[in-house]
Parts: structure tokens; C-alpha cells; sequence
């Protein structure tokens, strides 16, 4: 299932960040993202290159697991959510 993501910008401490967003911490750099189940990914050990159309391609894939939810295992690529 493929689901379109977006770009979430900081609202002064919050991140406007729902289901599918992306963002880049405004002090560390590094990026997170809500997964399109609404899962909490740290990007950190990923490799990802901003578009110049503002939307991101994070590899290798990621993989969300633990915590008492369901896994969840796809590819952010140009924005769009894979899962796999």
C-alpha cells in the first residue's frame, strides 16, 4: 500500500507532525517521521536526501518494531510511503 506523506514544519516547540509526516529537527538535524500507522521513526541511521521539491527519500527501509504495536516495515521514497 502506498500512502502520500508530507513535509511538517515546527510550529515554535511543537512539530506539526500526523500520520505519514516528515521533519527535520530544528536544532540536531536529523530527521523523523510519523509512519503512516502513526509509529515514530528516528532516521538517524538512515541516509536521507531532501528533494528539491522539499520531499525526502530515507534508505535503507525502515523498520519500526516494539513497544506493544504492531510492526511496521516499508520505504519512504519522494515522500511517498511503501509498505512492504
Amino acid at each position: 500500500m502506498k500512502t502520500l506523506g508530507h513535509r511538517a514544519y515546527p510550529d515554535g516547540a511543537h512539530f506539526l507532525a500526523s500520520l505519514g509526516g516528515y521533519w527535520k529537527h530544528e536544532r540536531t538535524g536529523e530527521w523523523f517521521a510519523h509512519t503512516p500507522s502513526g509509529q515514530l521513526a528516528n532516521l538517524s541511521r538512515h541516509s536521507v536526501t531532501e528533494h528539491d521539491d522539499g520531499t525526502i527519500t530515507a534508505s535503507p527501509s525502515i523498520l519500526i518494531s516494539g513497544g506493544g504495536e504492531a510492526p511496521w516495515h516499508g520505504y519512504l521514497e519522494r515522500g511517498v510511503w511503501r509498505e512492504v
